[in-house]
């Protein structure tokens, strides 16, 4: 373990907590003040080496949180009161479990001696986070505070990635106790066995139609560069989870899309056909089974994945590779280079089919003359595209149609709830992106139901001078559970027609300069205006209501 110093010294809790997390690295915390943890913020404003973002709600200051874990690949850090305070950040922690990002989360609680004693705005936050974090620890001595927040930021980064809730008894602030050097987690590395990288390598060059289907894994372990040489050099079909989009390059003749129930048909086909599935960090949950029959993915299945657990829980694998997928894939590419592994000679004919796939992808189609949003996603990719920006999504059919009609140059630029289909996690994740990263344009594309989650973080935006584009895509409906009426209950639309407040008078009434575009001809002037501003903006486009993903 790496130290900073050495030197004894006597801190309260509350100097000990900030002094622990400026040597973690920790740069940035998202959160809400209350009552409980005043002796924390006390030391936070007099000292500068970190900086608080002060969200509008702690459920927005967790997915802030992880936007910045996103971009950055640190751990994001959120600051909250006892109570309310607490529960408010639980489906925020639920989304960043699901979707494994690292995030550790300081909750305030009552003084130890009336932990249990229905105290005001006493909450059992542990009990009620077991489920969605990685681990969760309540402190009520001192004398276990700093370990227990070294043990956390080590729990939430190492390993499938997560986050900690680290409960905090508001007594321990005020109690001193003597320290010595202050440490540095370190992150372990895990390599899978050789052996099982051969017999991998061995059954992947012999089979006839193998594909590789990348997913979040990739992204969490900066993998995207090996598991594109590694492509490159046996030269077979790629697919992408949508968790994993931009850990590929889009425009590559052997990259087939995006798989699962919203994706494109060359994806999912080719998983059809394919005698050889390589998964790297991929869950295959039911957003992707759902579309292949019994036994379709199970004929030659090898998963790559960090976490054990993960392996066939949802498909039996034929080979199990435990480990990270970045050390694991250049084992891989070291192990091809040696020359002794002979690819079947089908593989060149398998290529140039899976490829022909591609022509039978069902284009985008109009059904009025309104405008409609993916011609609104199309516009906004054409004209950022130079940009390589860094793109946040709501959730419904925004983010699909925004996954379907970006191509993603990288990964880390494509940020969307995955597991948990979180509304309102598209705006303040990009204001986290936007903190962590101001050189980038960072973009929020935005359902009309979506932003009325989390609209009040628009004056974090204004606050922060957040130059966040936020493009709302206003269909008058919560669009994909209308489409899912649409199919399944014979056009009964029961709760969800919306009746909305007017976008552009509400980014005014927070100082955002806003426009609205009901038509083709006006989106890119709109688009011309938003990107010449330095400073936040929101568009409202008005699209055709009845448009399906």
């Amino acid at each position: 373990m790496l130290t900073s110093d050495n030197s004894i010294r006597t801190l309260t809790g509350a100097k000990l907590i900030v002094k622990t997390l400026k040597n973690l690295g920790v740069d940035t915390i998202f959160g809400y003040p209350g009552g409980i943890v005043l002796s924390i913020y006390d030391e936070l404003f007099n000292q500068m080496d970190i900086k608080h973002i002060l969200m509008r709600h702690e459920q927005a200051a967790v997915h802030a949180a992880e936007g910045y874990a996103r971009v950055t690949g640190k751990c994001g850090v959120v600051l909250v009161t006892s109570g309310p305070g607490a529960t408010n950040t639980v489906t925020g922690i639920a989304n960043a479990y699901l979707d494994g990002y690292p995030l550790v989360v300081l909750t305030g609680q009552v003084p130890s001696d009336l932990i249990g004693k229905d105290a005001f705005q006493e909450v059992n936050i542990v009990d009620i986070t077991k489920s969605c974090t990685k681990a969760n620890y309540q402190v009520t001595d001192i004398k276990e505070l700093k370990y227990t927040l070294e043990k956390a930021f080590n729990t939430a980064m190492t390993g499938k990635q997560g986050p900690v809730v680290i409960d905090l008894a508001k007594d321990i602030f005020t109690q001193t106790t003597e320290i010595g050097a202050m440490s540095f987690f370190v992150k372990n590395n895990d390599r899978c066995p050789e052996v099982y990288v051969k017999d991998a390598l061995k059954e992947i060059c012999k089979a006839e139609r193998p594909v590789i289907v990348s997913g979040g894994g990739v992204v969490q372990s900066y993998a995207s560069k090996i598991l594109t040489e590694f492509a490159q050099k046996l030269n077979i079909p790629v697919v992408n989870t949508m968790m994993g989009l931009g850990t590929y390059p889009q425009d590559f003749e052997n990259y087939l899309g995006m798989i699962g129930i919203f994706g494109q048909f060359s994806a999912n086909e080719v998983l059809r056909e394919s005698d050889l599935i390589f998964s790297v960090g991929a869950r295959f949950n039911d957003r992707v089974t759902c579309c292949f029959k019994n036994g379709e993915l199970e004929r030659n299945f090898i998963q790559l994945d960090i976490n054990r657990n993960e392996i066939s829980r949802n498909i039996s694998a034929s080979i199990s590779l435990v480990g990270d997928a970045r050390l694991t894939l250049e084992d891989m590419v070291k192990e091809f280079n040696t020359g002794v592994y002979l690819q079947n000679s089908k593989q060149k004919d398998w290529l140039t089919f899976a490829m022909s796939l591609k022509a039978k992808n069902e284009p985008n189609k109009k059904i009025s003359d309104k405008l409609h949003s993916f011609e609104v996603v199309e516009s906004i990719y054409e004209y950022t595209k130079n940009l390589n920006p860094i793109v946040a999504t709501e959730v419904g059919q925004h983010q699909l149609w925004t996954a379907q009609n970006f191509k993603f140059p990288e990964s880390r630029k494509f940020l969307t709830s995955g597991g948990a289909g979180t509304m309102g996690f598209g705006l303040p994740a990009a204001i986290g992106a936007c903190v962590a990263d101001k050189a980038s344009t960072v973009i929020c594309i935005s359902g009309d139901g979506s932003l009325q989650m989390n609209f009040e973080e628009l004056a974090v935006c204004k606050e922060y001078n957040l130059p966040v584009k936020i493009f709302v895509l206003n269909n008058g409906y919560l669009g994909m559970v209308r489409q899912l009426q649409q199919n399944f209950c014979e056009g009964r639309y029961s709760q969800t027609k919306l009746l909305n407040p007017d976008f552009v008078k509400l980014a005014e009434a927070y100082g955002i300069k806003s426009l609205r575009v009901d038509n083709l001809s006006a989106v890119l002037p709109a688009l011309k205006f938003t990107f010449d501003c330095q400073e936040p903006v929101l568009i409202d486009f008005v699209v055709e209501p009845m448009e399906v993903v």
